[in-house]
């Protein structure tokens, strides 16, 4: 049987391609390699599920033809031509670990693909000019700084673009060519054999690579990569409500892509402190107040610390213990949306003890 990529992310065969999307961040960010707990064998599945369901057209191609695509792999025949057409789409975009390189099928089926009007596998520039890794890094603040916002310096080692050939991989000043084989292309025509006889087919340039271009000499810096690792710092605004465990993601600050691509986008997990004075759920706060007997009993205005200060809180005479108290807009600012969070207050009547003969006397009384 072949996998259930629905499965394996979490989701129904109707998701839509934004529920597919949120899963797999979520999977993505929980199994990650980098992570304590992470898992990379999980990890790798989740990412092979979503390179297909979260790709409208190998998504199609894998509802239609589920686990028979190993079996037709086994077997190495086809039934009939639509199964050899929805075949090669669905082979360009895989690996497997028996040997076979299933980017040649692809090469294959889909230069077989764009002679019929069906499209094909991705070009050999497209698949090496990647876009660069997203990164995950952890944060963490105080509570105070999550209810008001903070900025924090990061620090990561990660890809960048190469300063000394500005990313394009040449020495400077020295040529970068259009690739004489290819023709700037990337890719040149060849003829193989099929079991539709001779055809022929497009397949990833072997002088430059795919690229396109070729170098009289790469760059002495980043060897003709284009990119360097490099330690990086810079700075991250918070903004003022964010909840522990939320993440922030920062578009284009992952790694560089390689040759120009887009670089990758940086997550970043915020981790927050808990304070003793205060208990948070949601945009609310919580705290406790301990009163006395006869300010319960008499009433009495109180002291109460909140995040932004000291505020007055009015006890009614009755109060019994345990009664909780609402302060409107002492809570935490709403992240998406206008307003705050509200801050209860529970409070505690403290029962006296050590009393004279004469405070014994004065309570029973009060008693009768």
């Amino acid at each position: 049987m072949g996998k259930d990529y629905y499965n394996i992310l979490g989701v129904s065969k109707t998701a839509t391609k934004e529920e597919i999307k949120k899963a797999f961040r979520q999977k993505a960010h929980q199994y990650h390699p980098d992570k304590a707990g992470g898992d990379e064998a999980k990890f790798k599945e989740i990412n092979e599920a979503y390179q297909v369901i979260g790709d409208e057209k190998k998504r199609a191609q894998y509802d239609q033809f589920g686990s028979n695509f190993e079996q037709a792999q086994a077997g190495g025949g086809f039934h009939g031509f639509e199964g050899f057409r929805d075949f090669s789409g669905f082979a360009s975009g895989f690996s497997n670990e028996q040997g076979v390189n299933m980017e040649d099928l692809g090469d294959i089926f889909g230069g077989i693909g764009d002679m019929f009007g069906f499209g094909g596998g991705r070009g050999g520039s497209e698949r090496r000019n990647n876009r660069g890794h997203d990164l995950q890094v952890s944060i963490k603040i105080n509570f105070l700084e999550a209810v008001f916002g903070t900025e924090k310096e990061i620090s990561i080692n990660k890809k960048v673009k190469c300063d000394k050939c500005n990313g394009n991989g040449a020495e400077p000043g020295t040529k970068i060519e259009t690739c004489q084989t290819c023709g700037g292309s990337g890719r040149v025509a060849k003829v193989q054999r099929t079991i539709l006889g001779n055809i022929q087919v497009e397949s990833v340039c072997p002088s430059c690579q795919g690229e396109g271009k070729t170098y009289s000499q790469k760059c002495s810096k980043c060897k003709g990569r284009g990119t360097i690792n490099e330690n990086v710092k810079f700075k991250i605004k918070i903004p003022a409500g964010i909840d522990n465990g939320e993440t922030i993601r920062l578009n284009g600050y992952g790694e560089a892509g390689e040759k120009g691509a887009p670089s990758g986008d940086l997550y970043v997990k915020v981790m927050i402190s808990p304070d003793k004075r205060f208990l948070r759920d949601g945009f609310n706060i919580y705290s406790e107040a301990e009163i006395g007997f006869t300010e319960a009993a008499l009433g009495s205005k109180i002291d109460i610390e909140t995040v932004e200060g000291v505020v007055k809180l009015k006890i009614p005479a009755g109060t019994q213990s345990g009664t909780t108290f609402k302060i409107r807009g002492k809570g935490v600012p709403k992240l998406r949306g206008g307003g705050k969070g509200d801050h209860f207050v529970k409070v505690k009547v403290k029962t006296p003890t050590g009393l004279n003969r004469k405070q014994k006397k004065l309570l029973e009384e009060l008693n009768l």
